[in-house]
């Protein structure tokens, strides 16, 4: 089971990374350097020149950009680990796992990790007002928590306790409410950080299902070439 978990997980993570990085690489980097200009001064929001919006964002940045696709694929080389282990303790309870329930499990995951928290905490451009780190990690991880295991219980769970539970679990991080700064400020245009937001949840659903498509394919082939047990 655990060579089942960490050679789907493995695969299957780290072939979404490589195509999540791509993904944010075309879509995703040129807002962010775009806006990284306003940060620097290089460029001011309302100044005297009229300032194009697909402006040339410079050079390729080989080192950087090589960084960020390995980055990416460990990340995702870890989450495809944890959906793994989520989807053996699944099967472990009578649920087959194959691709197609997969996309509903990338599905999921996106939820939980991406939507849930930006509902609060939205995909931040450079140069924004922010409240402390730490208090964001904080809520971040409380969010993503208490969403896993929401969407857990409207799967698996049965009766209208489990599904009230679930409920109160998705609602409660947002009626705390997330952290936020004293005083809104920044030098990047509300455009600008309005479309990188939406660009990284978008190529985070992309990532997160394929992930889902993959993890459950793996899983079942690997299933399916499983040595049968030795009987006496």
């Amino acid at each position: 089971m655990f060579s089942r978990i960490l050679t789907s997980g493995l695969i299957a993570g780290a072939v979404t990374g490589l195509i999540a990085a791509l993904l944010q690489l075309y879509f995703v980097q040129p807002v962010l350097l775009h806006a990284e200009l306003y940060e620097s001064g290089q460029l001011v929001h309302f100044g005297a020149d009229v300032i194009d919006a697909h402006q040339d964002i410079g050079p390729f940045d080989w080192t950087r950009n090589g960084l960020s696709v390995l980055f990416t694929m460990m990340v995702y080389a870890g989450y495809g680990l944890m959906l793994m282990a989520l989807m053996a303790v699944s099967e472990s309870q009578g649920n087959a796992v194959t691709a197609r329930q997969g996309l509903l499990w990338g599905l999921a995951g996106f939820l939980t990790m991406q939507l849930a928290p930006a509902f609060g905490l939205a995909p931040e451009v450079p140069g924004v007002g922010a409240a402390h780190v730490e208090i964001r990690a904080i809520w971040w991880l409380g969010t993503a928590l208490a969403t896993g295991l929401a969407l857990w219980l409207i799967a698996f769970g049965k009766g209208w306790a489990a599904w009230g539970a679930a409920l109160v679990l998705i609602l409660a991080p947002h009626l705390i409410g997330a952290p936020q700064p004293d005083a809104y400020i920044g030098p990047v245009p509300p455009e600008l950080s309005a479309e990188f937001a939406g660009r990284a949840l978008g190529a985070g659903a992309m990532a997160w299902v394929l992930l889902g498509l993959l993890g459950g394919w793996f899983w079942q082939r690997e299933g399916q070439n499983a040595p049968l047990p030795q009987t006496a």
